[in-house]
């Protein structure tokens, strides 16, 4: 699936994306500043996610709960991280066995670690407002 969007369009991206989706496990690719915790944060109120929060960088993991209770997901963001042994260190493969939405960015930091149904998506920056996503399946 590929669609090109701007910012007033990321909820029926994010509904679009749910609904190709094959897995809970979804890796966003791009670059600093192509809006991958921007989508993450529409994705999650999609789902009905109690708290959007926000980016996970210097925390690394975000938990989310459902609005009316529940564990809706976790979102990760590696950019920080040096070596895959710091997600070994944080549990990673863990929360990977849970049934629940989890959310990677920086995936690329921890390829081997990455499920092979994890669904990757690419932003890539088109202009200032308007992006374009690539989602395999």
């Amino acid at each position: 699936m590929q669609l090109t969007y701007s910012e007033k369009d990321l909820q029926k991206v994010a509904k679009a994306i749910i609904a190709a989706a094959q897995s809970k496990t979804l890796c966003f690719y791009g670059q600093m500043g192509a809006g991958k915790t921007t989508l993450i944060k529409h994705l999650i109120k999609e789902l009905g996610g109690a708290d959007l929060g926000g980016s996970p960088t210097f925390g690394i993991v975000n938990e989310y709960e459902l609005a009316g209770g529940g564990l809706l997901g976790y979102h990760f963001d590696f950019y920080r991280l040096e070596d895959e042994l710091e997600a070994y260190d944080i549990g990673f493969e863990d929360y990977l066995v849970q049934d629940c939405w989890i959310f990677i960015e920086w995936p690329e930091k921890i390829s081997s670690l990455i499920p092979q149904d994890a669904v990757p998506i690419t932003i890539e920056i088109v202009n200032e407002s308007t992006r374009k996503i690539n989602l395999a399946n």
